[in-house]
């Protein structure tokens, strides 16, 4: 099943002002910034990077989970559905987070 387009497109909205990189993986569209993965479209949600220290307080929220990948958590990653994401809010929510812990890394690739 492909990424959402329209999901993706309102992140590109959301991400023009900033130089970011797209690129697939993940089965999706992954939004790199300075070459770390913050955000991630895929099928029906998305991808969020927002780091270990903010996991526990955010996966508790309606529409979220951690990211399992064979069988592995992933704590600091986390799937936001779609459904919780209509509302720009919604949606700006997990990007404020995900573009702060990105800035937490700083530059380079992983």
């Amino acid at each position: 099943m492909a990424y959402s387009e329209r999901l993706a497109e309102r992140i590109r909205k959301a991400l023009g002002h900033l130089p970011v990189e797209e690129k697939k993986m993940f089965g999706g569209l992954a939004f790199m910034i300075n070459g770390k993965m913050c955000l991630t479209v895929g099928p029906g949600r998305i991808m969020a990077r927002i780091g270990p220290k903010l996991h526990q307080r955010e996966v508790k929220r309606d529409g979220c989970s951690t990211v399992v990948m064979k069988g592995r958590e992933y704590k600091g990653y986390v799937y936001i559905k779609e459904e919780n994401l209509k509302s720009a809010p919604g949606l700006n929510h997990w990007i404020s987070l995900a573009l702060a812990f990105n800035r937490q890394l700083g530059t380079g690739g992983g």
